[in-house]
């Protein structure tokens, strides 16, 4: 410390310690404190007061800079400043960049999602038209099908409807040489055949009655089945018959021409109750219907309920049927 730093610190503190006894003579006098108090307010007031005027009025004063190091200080403020300045730049961008890739990143998901969707449902909707055009086809597939199957039995139906005409236009025709035949010479065992032959021939008309036919003896002695065995009740082989109609509900086989009421009952009582039973005989089961059907023995085949049984199995109608559900019969 200088000469000049001790002078100035001197007096400092002497300036302080007239503060400091005007302090005390002020708190014993006009405070009303005790003495100790007094002096120690006053020695307080002292020490603080020299340490405070030391500082302000006694501190040496720092010399200026140069001003070449004054310069180069300001350069390195401003280098600092401007790195400073570069670093938060680049921090700023860097934020920017890194915002600006997580938007592209969402833009880019639900870009991806929207396609996803968008192709989920074309798809959704191309197999949804794919299953409607094949509903469709199948459809029309089995439209055409229930189409063919009635012209087909329909054919079938007048083929053996023209086969009967023809056979029957046939027995006609030979009806004339055989009782020709009869006053002629006649083998052994002829005349008793001829004794019992009876005079019933069918006559075509209104098939839906099925009032029993006149039966000669001659009907039992048939061979339905062409066995070469005339077998009565037994010929040909029994169909499968049901005891009741599927599920409560029997066909109208009225619908059959050739079927009443009565024949109806007949039917029923040997369990027969729906067309597809009847379309589905064979010739041997046709041949034991024939032979069973009490009173009106050979009628199955006669008015051939098969060909008819057939298109109405399949969904079809024939022009009797109609009339009959039209009301127009029974």
């Amino acid at each position: 410390m200088t000469e000049t730093e001790s002078g100035c610190a001197m007096r400092c503190w002497l300036a302080a310690a007239a503060v400091g006894l005007f302090v005390v003579l002020l708190a014993f006098g006009a405070g009303g404190r005790a003495l100790l108090e007094a002096l120690a307010f006053g020695a307080l007031t002292c020490g603080l007061l020299g340490l405070l005027f030391t500082w302000l009025f006694c501190a040496p004063v720092p010399k200026a800079q140069s001003g070449q190091a004054a310069q180069e200080r300001i350069a390195q403020v401003k280098a600092a400043e401007r790195a400073a300045a570069a670093e938060a730049r680049a921090a700023e961008e860097k934020a920017a960049a890194e915002i600006a890739e997580k938007e592209a990143a969402e833009r880019a998901a639900a870009e991806r999602a929207a396609a996803e969707k968008a192709e989920a449902e074309k798809a959704a909707a191309a197999a949804k038209e794919a299953e409607t055009k094949a509903a469709e086809e199948k459809a029309a597939a089995e439209r055409a099908a229930a189409e063919e199957a009635a012209k087909a039995a329909a054919a079938e139906a007048k083929a053996a409807e023209e086969k009967a005409a023809a056979d029957a236009q046939a027995a006609e025709a030979s009806a004339p040489s055989t009782s020709a035949n009869v006053g002629s010479t006649l083998l052994a065992g002829e005349e008793e055949l001829a004794s019992r032959k009876g005079s019933w021939r069918y006559e075509p008309g209104d098939a839906g009655s099925d009032d029993p036919a006149p039966s000669p003896a001659s009907e039992d002695n048939v061979d339905r089945d062409g066995d070469g065995v005339v077998e009565g009740s037994a010929e040909g082989s029994k169909p499968s018959m049901l005891s009741e109609a599927r599920d409560g509900v029997a066909d109208n086989l009225k619908e059959i021409k050739g079927i009443g009421p009565k024949l109806e009952q007949l039917c029923n009582s040997l369990g027969i109750y729906h067309f597809d039973q009847i379309a589905g005989w064979s010739a041997d089961e046709l041949a034991w219907i024939d032979a069973n059907l009490t009173g009106f023995k050979g009628r199955a085949t006669r008015d051939d309920w098969v060909g008819q049984a057939k298109i109405l199995a399949s969904g079809g109608e024939t022009e009797f049927s109609q009339r009959v559900e039209d009301g127009k019969v029974y």
